[in-house]
């Protein structure tokens, strides 16, 4: 204790200087004599004040020697460095983890202890850290006070301003050690990364299935014992997962905390989200090994499975029909049941499905999303542009068994084998008239459009 002749009385902390120790109790009396003459701001050390200017000038004085970036703060600077250096001192004695600041250490012994101090007023969430509280809060205020001040967008948490702006600087930071490609977000890179891994060592005993990870395995054991032990309080419907009855309560909440960092669109899941970044990042790491299709989700690759194998495991019980997909099923459940729940705001048209309704809402806005990558040319639904696309491409790989026309769309051959059959399954509501083609049914209602305008 030699040299330290300064005791805290409140604490007992020794200095050596007295100075020091003027400065410490303001630890205990709360003092905060250094005012900002900008916008008010208190601090009780003098140079804190000084590093809160920065904020007010911009100025950023100290740079990195290496990639040139440039901070406010030297301690910045510092802790920056570790990401060149890649020295991470500061080592968690429970399970070995090192990191590069001591306070990323401190966040991480959380996930030991499980402490989770901070508690929000509104919905009682709890969290390990304060400033995770302040970030969830304005899921409940809306605030965004994070702007971008290349497009103007804004968000509620500085973090998500900083990955968004990498969407203008191209920066990708997150790089494959397997295959080099780089990413603008780790969660991307997490994502990608199980294309090389395919490890699967946690077995189903009942079915065999098996898994990447054993939390997996036990989500997947509930298929099995039918247990639903998570049970909504607002309308009594039972999850087998408490993962799964969180994303239900937003059906309820309306909350779409999940903010995507190109387009600002909102989600009610994080998986939702993920799935939509695909359409930026315009990644397909599962190929099928059948035809080469690369699909962006593991899942559409198994749907499009299907059309190799024929399978369709989901049958009609009304008429029979079978489906490779249950989705596919319940849209075709509705031509049954004449269900028509999706309403046109704009012309009162009603619909079976919500994606026919997006469709035509195009009638409406005039948007062409479907882009021709050979003439430039845009349409409003897919399927016209790969129509178009034969245009270019010549093909016609759809066969008439009769009399051996061929034809580049499937539907083009079904309305060709109707000259064969004579079916016109077509019929108009109003008169009864019945055509071979729907097409020649939309003409024809044109006809009645004075009587119903609602007509589509």
């Amino acid at each position: 204790m030699a040299g330290k002749q300064h005791f805290c009385e409140v604490c007992g902390s020794p200095f050596a200087q007295k100075s020091h120790l003027l400065n410490h109790m303001k630890t205990h009396t709360g003092d905060k004599p250094h005012s900002c003459k900008v916008c008010g701001s208190s601090f009780a050390w003098k140079s804190h004040l000084l590093n809160h200017m920065t904020t007010h000038t911009g100025d950023k004085p100290h740079s990195c020697e290496v990639c040139s970036s440039s901070f406010a703060r030297k301690s910045t600077l510092l802790r920056h460095m570790t990401t060149h250096t890649g020295d991470k001192p500061h080592s968690c004695e429970v399970c070995g983890s090192s990191f590069a600041q001591k306070s990323t250490l401190l966040v991480h012994m959380t996930t030991h202890t499980g402490d989770k101090p901070h508690s929000c007023e509104v919905c009682g969430s709890s969290f390990a850290q304060k400033a995770n509280l302040m970030s969830h809060m304005t899921t409940h205020t809306g605030d965004k006070p994070h702007s971008c001040e290349v497009c103007g967008s804004s968000f509620g948490r500085k973090s998500t301003l900083l990955r968004h702006m990498r969407t203008h600087t191209g920066e990708k930071p997150h790089s494959c050690e397997v295959c080099g490609s780089s990413f603008g977000r780790k969660y991307t890179l997490l994502y990608h990364m199980t294309t090389h891994m395919g490890d699967e060592p946690h077995s189903c005993e009942v079915c065999g299935s098996s898994f990447a990870q054993k939390s997996i395995l036990l989500n997947h054991m509930t298929t099995h014992t039918g247990d639903k032990p998570h049970s909504c309080e607002v309308c009594g419907s039972s999850f087998a997962r408490k993962s799964t009855l969180l994303k239900h309560m937003t059906t309820h909440t309306g909350d779409k905390p999940h903010s995507c960092e190109v387009c600002s669109s909102s989600f009610a899941q994080k998986s939702t989200l993920l799935m939509h970044m695909t359409t930026h990042t315009g990644d397909k790491p599962h190929s099928c090994e059948v035809c080469g299709s690369s699909f962006a989700w593991k899942s559409h690759l198994s749907n499009h499975m299907t059309t190799h194998t024929g399978d369709k495991p989901h049958s009609c019980e009304v008429c029979g029909s079978s489906f490779a997909q249950k989705a596919n099923l319940m849209s075709h459940m509705t031509t049954h049941t004449g269900d028509k729940p999706h309403s046109c705001e704009v012309c009162g048209s009603s619909f079976a499905r919500k994606s026919t309704l997006l469709r035509h809402m195009r009638t409406h806005t005039g948007e062409k999303p479907h882009s021709c990558e050979v003439c430039g040319s845009s349409f409003a639904q897919r399927s016209h542009l790969l129509y178009h696309m034969t245009t270019h491409t010549g093909d016609k790989p759809h066969s008439c068994e009769v009399c051996g026309s061929s034809f580049a769309q499937k539907s083009i051959l079904l309305n060709h084998m109707t000259t064969h059959t004579g079916d016109k399954p077509y019929s108009c509501e109003v008169c009864g008239s019945s055509f071979a083609w729907k097409s020649k049914l939309l003409r024809h209602r044109k006809t009645h459009m004075g009587d119903n305008p609602h007509l589509c």
